[in-house]
């Protein structure tokens, strides 16, 4: 495996020794199937996730080490690391849950099987957000074996984040003394590309519905009935594309889709290459692909209940389902986000079908200060974890409910966003993977920054 020439200290050469422990531990995370979805894997495999989680952190001396019972029915992991007195607080983030593998027949190697190839680790959650973890552990111990952790520390690993039940939200809400900090390191975005020091200054927030269309008592023989028999599925099809206009752009009656983004841009040809856009196909949208992704909302139709085409009988259909989501960027409230979608897709109903739609998860969106002290402190440590670069602010289209959640609870805490999910670790996606690289970069990063950030708060 090639590895980055490290900056020549004690500290880079202790976290270069921990990448073979990081490594066994990272499969071993991901060997468990923890997508936080009882329809789609046994609650086991969470629960052993969870487990596995409170014993690493055991292991390391963390105090007060517990699974959080959350009001969606899952759990969290959560512990303290008592630093030196006066020292501050600092919260590290990261969630044990997955995605689910999609079709594992198309994963080049086992989606839970942690997989070398290319000079990458394959496996689903390997960056997102299971590398976290490992990101943070060994952090922490190249810390313990160069001098001590300077700050206190608290741990929480989140057990339903891709889900967006809110459970963690909610419990911090009623708990609001439990993940008081003085900063918080979220562990769960990435660098705009490999070995290009980023932080997250902003995240969409996102708001998912299903939507329901019924049109019949019951399904009806295509020949006898079609033509005339209004049909759910054709129905949903066009409730679905009112959601875009011709050029691709969401448009959700009421709901700003303008705005623009200022700062680090994303290049058309970069984009297409990351998101691996077919030849001859084009971008949905105008503006900048910043604008678009960062910066305004964006529609999604994740998936649809409809008879597939093996087995699809001549039928007009009577009913359909879809899951729907959108993301909304910061400035917008999911809340009324939300709102807006369901009165878009409930006025959009075709022949007066009988259309209805259910809220099942939500967030809001982030900005963050940069300008404040620990972003300095994260500057310093990035330029020297990284050579020769210095630290970038992009945004990020995705969603990390629990972050406004913490910038509620705590005012004066400062949130900062990193992470192991730069483009080619295509989470969500099959083959799934991280670079060693950044792993060992970023927990060297994070060393660096619990080290400066304690002495500025001293000074």
């Amino acid at each position: 495996m090639a590895r980055p020439t490290p900056h020549p200290s004690p500290l880079s050469a202790t976290v270069a020794s921990l990448m073979p422990r990081a490594r066994a531990e990272l499969a071993e995370l991901v060997a468990f199937r923890s997508v936080a979805d009882p329809a789609q894997f046994p609650v086991s495999e969470c629960e052993a996730a969870a487990d596995w989680v409170a014993d690493a952190l055991r292991a390391e001396s963390f105090e007060d080490v517990a699974l959080l019972d959350t009001p969606d029915g899952t759990q969290s992991v959560y512990g303290r690391l008592p630093g030196p007195p006066g020292a501050p607080t600092v919260l590290l983030y990261a969630h044990y849950d997955v995605q689910p593998p999609l079709d594992e027949a198309a994963w080049i190697s086992p989606p839970f099987e942690l997989t070398e190839r290319d000079g990458r680790w394959y496996g689903r959650g390997a960056a997102d957000c299971k590398g976290g973890l490992v990101m943070h552990l060994t952090a922490l111990r190249a810390l313990k074996a160069e001098g001590g952790v300077p700050v206190t520390v608290k741990v929480v690993a989140e057990g339903s984040e891709e889900q967006g039940t809110g459970g963690l939200e909610r419990y911090a809400e009623e708990h609001p003394e439990l993940l008081a900090a003085d900063a918080v390191v979220i562990g769960d975005t990435g660098n705009f590309r490999v070995g290009l020091p980023t932080v997250t200054a902003t995240l969409r927030g996102m708001t998912m519905a299903t939507v329901e269309v019924h049109t019949l008592e019951g399904n009806l023989h295509s020949g006898q009935f079609g033509g005339a028999a209004p049909d759910a599925l054709a129905a949903l099809i066009r409730v679905l594309d009112s959601l875009r206009a011709e050029d691709g752009s969401t448009t959700v009656d009421g709901l700003d889709a303008d705005a623009a983004w200022e700062g680090l841009q994303y290049e058309e040809e970069a984009f297409r290459e990351d998101a691996k856009v077919l030849n001859g196909v084009e971008l949905t949208g105008s503006g900048t692909v910043a604008d678009r992704i960062w910066a305004r909302p964006a529609v999604t139709v994740l998936g649809i209940d409809c008879p597939p085409v093996v087995g699809a009988t001549p039928s007009v259909q009577a009913s359909a389902r879809a899951l729907v989501s959108l993301r909304v960027p910061p400035g917008t409230d999911a809340t009324e986000a939300g709102k807006l979608l369901a009165a878009h897709l409930e006025s959009r109903a075709p022949w007066g079908a009988r259309v209805s739609v259910e809220q099942v998860g939500q967030g809001q969106p982030f900005r963050a200060d940069t300008g404040s002290p620990a972003y300095a402190a994260m500057a310093e440590a990035m330029r020297t974890a990284y050579p020769g670069e210095e630290m970038q602010t992009a945004g990020q289209g995705g969603s990390i409910p629990l972050c406004n959640t913490l910038a509620t609870l705590y005012p004066e805490a400062e949130i900062l966003l990193i992470g192991l999910s730069e483009p080619e670790a295509q989470i969500h996606a099959v083959n799934e993977s991280v670079s060693p690289q950044e792993l060992e970069r970023l927990s060297l990063t994070e060393a660096l920054f619990l080290r400066r950030y304690a002495a500025s708060r001293a000074s």
